[in-house]
């Protein structure tokens, strides 16, 4: 190794033990990390991102894992021991101390019952960086001050769901940072967060980088913040690295046609519903996983006799009760949602953006009546919702959540879950029917009708995602509302879902309200804008409209963190 190199990931290749053999999982991957540098790794879900930064520190299931040829070099303090030759005491020893991990999801990172505090604390003892308790409380302090969290005593005593989002990830990285480790593996770090921040969290990593040398390996499909935070970018397609380079080389003169397929299907480079590139426009149909199956024969079932709906809200106010007196009674109330005023029409996309905890997750779900209001009125057509059309309503409305897999239920089969809802809303009662519809859902949303008979947890996020959505649409809704339904998807895999969302608004002809603090994808997908802050609706205007000239500083700073 160069005395510059601190990790040298070398012809390293893993297999994992299935049930159909031995499935090769990254092949041949060859990285280096120099000391104080960032690098990105991309690519598509399943591409051996997460698998070759857990194979550093070998966080993969023992009994079911394979390194089969390759080694991993590390500097440890001028010291270089190959990771994947050294005893698991000293592997222990390096995990967390020397290499130190971000990972997506800090609310389920944390542990739930133990005080943020006492998670830091049980790093510095249990590495020794402080002797004893007292010592260690200082220094978690300490490092919650350095990560910038408002009040860092109070913080020290909260419990992770006492925080918010961004809060819960400055809490793993005060946990990484706690032992002076040499590397940091970001892996998704700001994926579920706004983009206000999005940009606070890059720019905390950028600083304590520089502050303490670190260097930084970063995963993430978000092309827009490798841009902007790495100095060298490796792109992964199947397991192996097709392609790496500098910032500058990766962005400015691509090479493999992967990585031209992934720059090329941003939506920010889009006008609004134009159809958006995806990987296999740039890719011969041989490098692909599977080749079309033969369509079966279908029913066209597009929803043409479905009457056009507008829904609308006048003045919705929406509270929770935060504090009760003995009896029970609420004393008093959080607003969520503060007198909004939104319309919704037939066969097109609003979108709604602000921070997390603005309020737009409750009024979707609200619309949904998956929350009651406790003031305000939802139109339907110019009718107030009221208890004599509640039940019709039900069956206009469907919700598209952000986790697809939680929300499919693993236990039965994809054709299954589309019967259950075809049946349930009564669409059709013939079973010759049921299944003929079901075959052109499923061909609806572009997977196979053989696919009916797998189970969730045989898909890609981005074919659950196509799943719920053609869940949503087996009751022939007329309106939908997706709730950050694309923020976890990888470029690729977003722009085919989004082009199949503008496609099946025209053939069902449903409204649409699309939920999303990525303001880019809001911009591509929506016709109208509806900007919230605090539970207040501030600004809205055509899609156009507010990207080119927003008028309310809120929506200003909004689009200047985002990154492009």
């Amino acid at each position: 190794m160069d005395d510059k190199d601190l990790l040298h990931i070398q012809n390293l290749s893993v297999q994992f033990k299935t049930d159909e053999g031995l499935f090769d999982a990254i092949s041949n991957v060859d990285v280096v990390i120099k000391k104080g540098t960032t690098v990105a790794i991309v690519g598509e879900s399943g591409s051996g991102k997460s698998v070759t930064s857990m194979s550093i520190v070998q966080l993969h299931p023992i009994e079911s894992t394979v390194y089969k040829t390759g080694n991993i070099f590390f500097n440890n303090n001028n010291k270089t021991v190959d990771l994947l030759g050294v005893s698991n005491d000293e592997l222990k020893s390096i995990r967390g101390k020397q290499i130190a991990f971000i990972f997506q999801e800090p609310m389920s990172a944390l542990n739930p019952v133990m005080r943020c505090g006492s998670q830091i604390t049980e790093a510095l003892l249990t590495h020794k960086i402080a002797t004893h308790a007292a010592d260690a409380k200082t220094k978690a302090i300490e490092l919650i001050k350095k990560v910038q969290i408002p009040e860092p005593e109070i913080a020290y005593n909260k419990y992770p769901h006492q925080l918010s989002g961004g809060q819960k990830q400055r809490i793993m990285i005060a946990i990484a940072l706690s032992c002076n480790p040499l590397l940091i593996i970001c892996d998704e770090p700001t994926t579920a967060l706004d983009v206000t921040v999005q940009k606070e969290i890059l720019l905390l990593l950028k600083n304590l980088q520089q502050e303490f040398n670190l260097s930084l390996l970063f995963i993430s499909h978000d092309l827009a913040v490798i841009k902007n935070i790495a100095n060298y970018v490796v792109v992964m397609y199947k397991g192996k690295v097709v392609e790496q380079g500098t910032v500058q080389q990766i962005f400015e003169q691509p090479k493999h046609a992967y990585t031209k397929a992934l720059l090329a299907c941003q939506p920010a480079l889009y006008e609004r519903g134009s159809k958006l590139p995806v990987v296999s426009d740039f890719l011969n149909i041989n490098n692909l996983e599977t080749a079309p199956l033969a369509k079966v024969e279908t029913k066209n079932f597009k929803s043409n006799n479905i009457t056009p709906i507008t829904i609308a809200t006048n003045n919705l106010t929406v509270q929770f009760a935060t504090k009760t007196n003995i009896f029970g009674k609420p004393t008093q109330w959080f607003t969520a949602v503060n007198n909004a005023n939104v319309t919704i029409k037939n066969n097109s996309t609003v979108g709604l953006v602000g921070e997390s905890g603005c309020g737009k997750t409750t009024l979707g779900r609200t619309l949904a009546l998956l929350q009651q209001p406790s003031s305000g009125q939802i139109i339907i057509n110019n009718q107030p919702l009221t208890t004599n059309n509640i039940k019709a309503y039900k069956k206009k409305v469907q919700l598209i959540f952000q986790d697809p897999y939680s929300s499919l239920n693993p236990r039965k089969n994809i054709g299954a879950v589309l019967k259950e809802v075809i049946k349930i809303n009564e669409v059709f009662t013939k079973e010759k029917d049921i299944n003929d519809y079901t075959a052109y859902l499923i061909e609806s949303v572009e997977l196979q009708t053989a696919h009916l008979k797998r189970y969730p947890h045989e898909f890609s996020g981005g074919q659950r995602q196509r799943i719920v959505i053609a869940r949503a649409l087996a009751a022939q809704p007329q309106f939908i509302i997706c709730d950050e339904s694309v923020s976890a998807l990888d470029v690729s895999v977003q722009a085919q879902i989004l082009n199949l969302l503008n496609q099946l608004k025209t053939n069902f002809g449903f409204a649409n309200l699309f939920i999303s603090h990525d303001l880019n994808v809001v911009r591509y997908i929506s016709d109208y804008v509806y900007v919230m802050q605090k539970g207040v609706i501030v600004e809205e205007n055509v899609a156009d409209e507010i990207y080119k000239n927003p008028q309310h500083t809120y929506t200003q700073l909004l689009l200047n963190s985002r990154y492009v």
